[in-house]
């Protein structure tokens, strides 16, 4: 579907040459959270303001790297901007899901999405799908998603019980 892959193509352009979210929040209160490809040069750096109850209230991005990275980066904090944990959690694995969905077809192994996770829609974000093509470029794509998820779990660890 040659139409769907130029519009594909120019989503990924647009955020790779206008990125959502980018600059810094202070560190602290924000939470700083780099990420790196040792394969590609890839880095990213991920500050999350996170409230108590999980919300990402202000997402920002930095760094440097191939346009598949940072158009994921960008498209990935205009997602979860605003959202409580839970929905960062599924919509992290669903993207993650649609990156290794030749995997699981290859070894049969089930590192999908959990129970619930069907309902989470992707929208611009299904644009990376065709990222898959191209295995080696999949950890382009996933570099901030795994950042993001650390990021989450430092906060969580680090909030108040």
């Amino acid at each position: 579907m040659p139409g769907l892959e130029d519009l594909y193509r120019e989503i990924i352009l647009d955020h790779y040459r206008n990125p959502r979210n980018r600059g810094e929040l202070d560190a602290p209160p924000a939470l700083r959270v780099e990420g790196f490809n040792p394969l590609c040069g890839d880095e990213v750096v991920v500050y999350l303001d996170v409230a108590g109850d999980g919300t990402v209230n202000d997402i920002k991005i930095s760094g440097q790297g191939c346009s598949i990275s940072q158009s994921s980066a960008s498209m990935m904090s205009s997602a979860v901007k605003g959202q409580p944990a839970d929905q960062v959690r599924a919509l992290i694995r669903a993207f993650k899901a649609m990156m290794s969905i030749h995997e699981q077809r290859l070894d049969g192994e089930d590192g999908g999405p959990e129970d619930g996770d069907a309902e989470v829609k992707l929208g611009d974000l299904e644009a990376l799908q065709g990222v898959v093509k191209f295995p080696v470029r999949i950890k382009c794509a996933t570099l901030c998603w795994n950042t993001l998820a650390q990021g989450l779990d430092e906060a969580e660890a680090g909030a108040p019980a």
